[in-house]
């Protein structure tokens, strides 16, 4: 899970550079591009956690 995690992580890093490249030149489609990415790796994050709530013991 540490691995997706960290590819989470670094695709919301590369989504941050993308999208304010894209406000920096004007370019709508890559400031898209990088909000999309953005999104990817929260999702990826939210994978992983989800991963490791499923594999800890119950508390019941």
């Amino acid at each position: 899970m540490a691995d997706l995690r960290a590819k989470g992580a670094t695709n919301k890093a590369k989504g941050q550079v993308e999208e304010g490249l894209g406000k920096l030149t004007g370019d709508r489609h890559e400031e898209a591009k990088g909000k999309v990415k953005q999104v990817q790796g929260s999702a990826q994050q939210s994978v992983a956690d989800i991963q490791d709530a499923a594999r800890r013991p119950s508390n019941r």
